[in-house]
């Protein structure tokens, strides 16, 4: 893989934003948990974020299939590195004027997002030939799952240690250098307008949902996905767990957090030796029906330990689920389609993740926090066995007949 030109750059960058992101996850739940101390409001943040980035990502989509990806990609990373700058600034105000200047702020990185996650998947496929799908989507989604792993962690020690007025300006400086990567490492290519992308925004994000509504491999796992992760989702509860159960503070948020990587990076490294090809369909529902179960130990837990290895257990289902779920995007999406694809995937995936917190947050204030992660977890279970029941061409999926000749 390191062979493949624009490779190593294009990883190094992802893993740098990454870093950046999974701090910044963190980070903007314990500030605005610190200046509201309501379960409500880490919903609420999650709603924020999910709004433009579900409402806009389509229109991302349209964009990344239509102009240059690499320049948007660029573009996002330097538009995240002011956004945390103003985050700086924004956690240092008291609560009445600090926390809709963080809201908005949280608005804004949905904004970019939704431009960012498209173009980045096209321009990811650019990169990877598809023979190298299922190996490329191992290396990037392992390297991805580290920096989670490095990045929740250590910026919980540093917003500890030293404050947001300088954790913030350092996660800018991670987005500045992986836009860099991107610039100077990454060849530049074409767009991809003239491969058949036809005038016309609405008819072509159409175009895209009726491929995805039409193919039962890619809409199966798309919902699997979506209704797994909204339910059975926590890490918008982190900050609360971390504080009001377990006592371990941000920085055992962090690690919380990086135990949910660690896990991924565990199966990940697996699939890259062992790629689950011919019982990939099998390998995904019981990878969702797994993360159910870790759910639920997670919400009984007021052991920190046990909450750790229980993030961990959800961590490496979700490691498998992402694998083979990046796999299928990969290789059965045509190249002049894939930005409107992966936007339709970041529907489902930001539903999931940022509305996701938003029902996790309004669960815990009307349930509190452990019976409300404990039904989501039963829903999660529920939600494998509906799908296997609907949608058996999946259950079936043998991701190996889909891989073309090296």
């Amino acid at each position: 893989m390191l062979r493949v030109p624009g490779f190593r750059a294009y990883l190094v960058a992802a893993a740098l934003a990454r870093l950046g992101y999974s701090a910044l996850a963190v980070l903007l739940g314990i500030t605005v948990y610190q200046l509201a101390h309501d379960p409500l409001a880490l919903g609420w943040l999650g709603l924020v974020m999910a709004v433009p980035a579900i409402g806009l990502v389509l229109i991302g989509g349209h964009v990344a299939d239509r102009h240059n990806r690499r320049v948007i990609a660029i573009i996002a990373r330097l538009s995240m590195a002011l956004l945390c700058l103003g985050l700086a600034g924004a956690a240092l105000l008291p609560a009445a004027q600090g926390l809709p200047m963080l809201y908005a702020i949280a608005f804004l990185t949905g904004v970019v997002g939704a431009f960012a996650n498209p173009a980045s998947a096209g321009l990811e496929a650019q990169v990877v030939p598809a023979a190298l799908a299922l190996r490329g989507a191992s290396v990037l989604a392992s390297v991805g799952q580290v920096a989670g792993l490095i990045g929740a962690p250590l910026g919980g020690l540093v917003y500890d240690w030293a404050g947001p007025e300088v954790t913030y300006p350092l996660l800018a400086g991670l987005y500045g250098v992986s836009a860099l990567c991107l610039l100077f490492g990454v060849p530049a290519r074409p767009t991809v307008a003239a491969m058949g992308v036809r005038p016309g925004m609405l008819r072509n994000i159409a175009e895209g949902i009726r491929m995805v509504f039409s193919d039962q491999l890619l809409i199966g796992s798309m919902a699997l996905d979506l209704f797994a992760i909204f339910f059975g989702g926590v890490i918008g509860l982190l900050p609360l767990f971390a504080t009001d159960i377990l006592g371990v503070g941000s920085a055992g948020a962090g690690a919380l957090r990086a135990a949910a990587s660690a896990g991924s990076v565990l199966a990940m490294a697996v699939a890259m030796r062992h790629p689950p090809r011919k019982y990939a369909g099998l390998a995904l529902h019981l990878a969702i029906a797994g993360f159910g179960v870790g759910i639920i130990v997670f919400g009984l837990s007021t052991n920190f330990g046990l909450s750790l290895a229980a993030m961990a257990f959800t961590g490496a289902c979700d490691g498998v689920s992402v694998v083979v779920r990046q796999a299928l995007v990969r290789l059965l999406a045509p190249e002049h389609m894939r930005g409107r694809i992966a936007a339709v995937r970041m529907v489902f995936v930001n539903s999931s993740n940022e509305l996701g917190d938003f029902e996790s947050g309004m669960a815990a204030a009307l349930l509190g926090a452990g019976p409300a992660v404990c039904l989501g977890g039963v829903i999660t279970i529920l939600t494998a066995g509906l799908t296997a029941w609907r949608a058996p061409k999946l259950l079936r999926l043998d991701i190996g007949r889909l891989v073309p000749p090296a």
